[in-house]
């Protein structure tokens, strides 16, 4: 019952509108309107106040999109999709080139998550338009995902209707069924030396750039950077952002580095971090003055979101399993080395699987969204509202 042509059209419009994260307002104008002409009531739509709460100037809320149920004591279900892309997406013209859709310039795509938010359009407008039975469902687009997964961290379950389960769209091949993620913690290093004409006396000043340098090469020496094995314990790490200075003729006085830390596991991802910890503490001690002076740092660390791990038995694994199956292919359940809002989805209590909507290489410059893969992705959530109403 899926119109191809239409989804296809949803995608390409989404893809074209414009929405870093923290500045999501045209693409909640766009999903509202496309909302609309698929026959959702205007007082079925509302954004909740995620974005006050967050502050730091996000410009909307989450964007929850709310259909009566048609089928008798089926429980409330909800499907989600951010709605915020990277910055490499600025500016993303999508085209249709053979079997993909890939962007037109040197910039990234998108569709983690247009495509996502496309087939939640194309899933509403299906169901409305063939009275197909279905439960309650929640539509839910969180803002700020690719910066830490905030608004679906700021979203409530009471502004949700409280549902009993979740599928959350945010991976690549529709039959692949994320049932588990990583934690991560991000981290601050803020370097104080001292500042002295780099000329004259540099050897009175104290490098922070210095300082922040010897700490990474000493974190990296270790092998607690990028990919991190040891032995069975694994996570990832990475150094976000630089900044400081202010002349080349000035010893820096002061710099900030920024990254962040990943693990499945709690105690290993602790120790990752303390790592780094410990390796600043070092480089400002290998780091005095002519004088013996020391400079100095303040570290500090934030927790992001928490790993998760879903048995196959959990009934939303399950009814995707059934969904996926009904399509002729295998389910293919897989623990990713990311974060989802899924995640905070889980923490709460919500049971979340996330699914593929045929979306690849994100975050880079060649992400392109296979269309069969999406089109697929738009059926399996169609299989998943049929399932849930029995």
């Amino acid at each position: 019952m899926i119109n191809k042509e239409q989804a296809l059209n949803h995608l390409l419009d989404l893809l074209a509108v414009e929405g870093l994260t923290g500045q999501e307002s045209k693409v909640v104008e766009a999903i509202s309107k496309k909302m609309l002409a698929a026959g959702v009531k205007k007082s079925w739509i509302k954004t909740d106040d995620a974005h006050i709460r967050l502050g730091d100037g996000y410009e909307i809320g989450n964007l929850i999109v709310q259909l009566p149920g048609t089928a008798m004591g089926a429980p409330r279900i909800m499907f989600s999709a951010h709605l915020d892309t990277v910055p490499l997406c600025k500016g993303a013209v999508p085209m249709v080139e053979g079997d993909r859709i890939v962007a037109k310039d040197n910039t990234g795509l998108g569709g983690d998550d247009r495509s996502g938010c496309a087939a939640m359009v194309t899933l509403t407008e299906t169901l409305l338009k063939h009275k197909i039975p279905h439960p309650p469902i929640t539509l839910l687009f969180p803002i700020a995902e690719e910066n830490g997964l905030h608004g679906s961290r700021m979203a409530r379950f009471e502004d949700l209707g409280r549902p009993a389960m979740g599928f959350n769209l945010d991976g690549q091949c529709p039959n692949e069924l994320v049932i588990g993620a990583m934690s991560a913690m991000r981290w601050r290093a803020e370097i104080t030396g001292i500042s002295t004409h780099a000329g004259l006396a540099p050897h009175k000043g104290i490098s922070a750039g210095l300082i922040g340098s010897k700490a990474m090469a000493a974190v990296a020496k270790q092998g607690y950077f990028g990919r991190i094995v040891k032995g069975k314990r694994t996570g990832t790490s990475n150094l976000g952002s630089i900044a400081g200075g202010q002349a080349s003729n000035q010893v820096m006085d002061h710099a900030v580095f920024t990254g962040e830390c990943r693990s499945h596991k709690a105690a290993f991802l602790a120790h990752i971090v303390e790592v780094y910890r410990a390796a600043f503490a070092k480089a400002v001690q290998d780091t005095p003055n002519a004088d013996g002076k020391l400079g100095s740092v303040e570290f500090t660390t934030i927790g992001d979101y928490k790993a998760f791990r879903l048995k196959k038995t959990e009934p939303c694994v399950k009814i995707a399993a059934k969904a996926v199956e009904a399509l002729g292919m295998v389910p293919n359940p897989l623990v990713m080395d990311a974060g989802l809002d899924a995640n905070n989805f889980n923490e709460k209590g919500l049971p979340t699987v996330t699914l593929g909507t045929g979306s690849h290489h994100f975050h880079q410059r060649d992400e392109y969204v296979e269309i069969a893969e999406y089109l697929t992705a738009c059926e399996v959530l169609l299989n998943i509202a049929r399932l849930a109403a029995v």
